[in-house]
């Protein structure tokens, strides 16, 4: 017997729901009332991936490009951190003449990214159902 996965939940699944959560407070709350570099900057940056990517593989699974409903794999987060980097601060502050590229914004994406991949792979948290077939 292998092991089953309980399959992922794209936007229902915890980490995105929470950081989604985040995202509000801190646009329409904690921007407004706490005055940190941080927050006004590279905070939302660090939620990107961990709040986009499961509606963006939602999307793929739907159109049949994502094959499967496991978490998302390490490829998977490092290509959508790669597209997301040189879209959102390459190609698109040059395109739009709007808004400016940021490495601090890059770092932020990578750090997100990678807490989200760790969340996502622990059996008990994002990845697995907990109830695991011995």
């Amino acid at each position: 017997m292998g092991i089953s996965l309980k399959p992922f939940g794209y936007g229902r699944d915890g980490l995105c729901l929470g950081v989604l959560s985040l995202y509000a407070l801190n646009r329409w709350v904690l921007k407004l009332v706490v005055v940190s570099s941080f927050l006004g900057g590279q905070f939302n940056d660090v939620l990107l991936i961990p709040a986009a990517l499961p509606l963006v593989l939602w999307v793929q699974r739907g159109l049949r490009i994502r094959k499967h409903d496991l978490p998302p794999s390490w490829g998977e987060i490092g290509l959508h951190f790669l597209v997301w980097s040189i879209v959102c601060e390459g190609i698109g502050p040059w395109w739009f003449h709007r808004g400016t590229s940021d490495l601090l914004d890059v770092i932020a994406y990578a750090m997100g990214a990678t807490a989200a991949g760790f969340w996502w792979h622990q059996p008990a948290l994002g990845g697995g159902s907990g109830n695991e077939e011995v």
